[in-house]
């Protein structure tokens, strides 16, 4: 005969061989601050002799309704993703807030419509949805009202009942304007995100550009173009190109033909944008700042230590994770949700711009 299978312990187990109750041994694992520290090692100790890893996750979901995990619903593919310094801050503040509470993140990646897809969302396991940079109207965005989830939203989209954390980008973007202004230039190109315009990639009209899905790149585009043309510059003539896609290689690309139409200075929606933008001046032969002055908006690390130190518009990304962390955190605990935050930003001058 077969010797007998051998029986899995159990948290009753654990419970019996140490003389304390059930709820304890929950406790060790799920809620370590109820108990004292030495408890807590003993009933540790006596999992770890008799092989209990601990209460089953699906079960314990079961139980309480909740699945301990937040769905981070992305933009944009992985490979992108991981690549945007900007997201990397943002995404590890907001991480670190809400692992103080015992949740973890579920990545939902974006597709070609703004955002994951619809079906995506509606089977992630999750207790609430955090929307990164989302586009207007993304079908994740009909999936999570769907589905009833409590909603934080960075940056963008705009949805009614949402807890949102963002950034002015409007006042950013015309600090950063008004700074080449004052040094004296005229002639100037735009390096955009990408819209989702059609096809994508390529010049962009100033009125595809203020149309863009994406609310940060509309506020960014209105904060420029205001600037400029209150200052006598003919927008309409000012070459403003979309990248066709999130690479540094791609925005190189587009750079490279925003530099050919002769700017003496360019403005970047971000840092990567802005990046890339140097190393076209550089292929062209165009001296920064001498030739040709750059800006930027993000203020990721890269940004102090290229070469030429890029000048650029600095917002809180980990201060924007945390705040979107603690809205996660209070509609999890039946908190009503707070105003919205927004915090500010800040020109930061370095060697990428000069007189015209």
């Amino acid at each position: 005969m077969p010797a007998p299978r051998k029986r899995k312990p159990t948290l009753d187990s654990v419970a019996d061989a140490v003389g304390v109750s059930r709820a304890t041994v929950s406790n060790a694992f799920n809620r370590p601050d109820q108990l004292s520290a030495e408890l807590r090692e003993e009933v540790l100790r006596v999992a770890r002799r008799l092989g209990y890893p601990g209460p089953n996750p699906v079960a314990r979901s079961l139980a309480t309704s909740r699945t301990g995990s937040i769905a981070f619903m992305l933009d944009t593919p992985l490979r992108a993703a991981f690549s945007d310094p900007a997201l990397s801050i943002t995404l590890d503040a907001l991480a670190t807030e809400v692992d103080t509470e015992g949740y973890a993140l579920l990545l939902l990646p974006g597709g070609d419509d703004g955002g994951p897809r619809a079906e995506r969302v509606l089977a992630a396991q999750a207790d609430l949805a955090v929307a990164y940079s989302l586009a207007d109207g993304a079908p994740a965005l009909k999936a999570v009202k769907q589905r009833r989830l409590p909603l934080v939203v960075i940056d963008q989209p705009i949805v009614p009942g949402a807890a949102v954390a963002g950034i002015d980008d409007r006042g950013g973007a015309t600090a950063a304007a008004r700074h080449l202004l004052d040094l004296g230039h005229r002639r100037f190109g735009i390096l955009s995100a990408q819209c989702l315009s059609v096809p994508r990639g390529g010049p962009l009209s100033v009125e595809e550009a203020v149309r863009s899905r994406f609310r940060d790149n509309r506020e960014r585009m209105i904060g420029y173009l205001d600037t400029l043309s209150a200052a006598g510059v003919d927008v309409e003539s000012v070459p403003t190109w979309e990248t066709s896609g999130l690479s540094r290689a791609e925005a190189q690309v587009a750079a490279r033909a925003v530099l050919e139409t002769g700017p003496t200075a360019v403005l970047c929606m971000s840092d990567e944008l802005a990046i890339a933008t140097l190393a076209a001046a550089g292929e062209l032969g165009l001296r920064v700042p001498e030739d040709l002055s750059v800006v930027g908006f993000d203020d990721t690390a890269e940004a102090g230590w290229t070469t030429p130190a890029l000048t650029t518009v600095r917002q809180d990304l980990a201060g924007k994770g945390r705040a979107a962390g603690r809205m996660a955190l209070d509609l999890l605990a039946g908190r009503p949700v707070k105003a919205p935050v927004t915090l500010e930003t800040e020109l930061i001058v370095r060697a990428s711009t000069g007189p015209a």
